[in-house]
């Protein structure tokens, strides 16, 4: 079992930066693959980022690479999500959510949420 907690979010201006964290508890973390969702108002959740559990591989998705870097602290049980050059299109919700071992660009392949944190870009 995983408990997630975002935080980090917040107003910014356009070309800006925020650092979004995941805190999670369970002994276990480190054996999980954790990723990086956001859902804009009346939109879908879409994926951002994910990083593996041991190696910390990454993937990214298209509108967010080069600006976005996530990378994982396990014996901190945290997650990090550094959003650089931030345009207004990165408005939304970002979610983090967890799932063992294996990687997955879905939100249905997560099985542990958080509850979510505002990121909101202004031009």
């Amino acid at each position: 079992q995983v408990r997630l907690v975002e935080s980090g979010g917040g107003l910014v201006q356009a070309g800006g930066s925020l650092r979004l964290y995941c805190s999670a508890s369970g002994r276990t973390f480190s054996t999980y693959t954790v990723g990086w969702f956001r859902q804009a108002p009346g939109k879908e959740r879409d994926f951002v980022a994910n990083i593996s559990p041991s190696v910390g591989m990454t993937n990214y998705a298209d509108s967010v690479k080069g600006r976005f870097t996530i990378s994982r602290d396990n014996a901190k049980n945290t997650v990090y999500l550094q959003m650089n050059t931030l345009k207004s299109e990165d408005t939304a919700v970002y979610y983090c959510a967890a799932r063992a071992w294996a990687f997955g660009h879905k939100p249905s392949e997560y099985d542990y949420w958080g509850q979510g944190t505002q990121v909101t870009v202004s031009s």
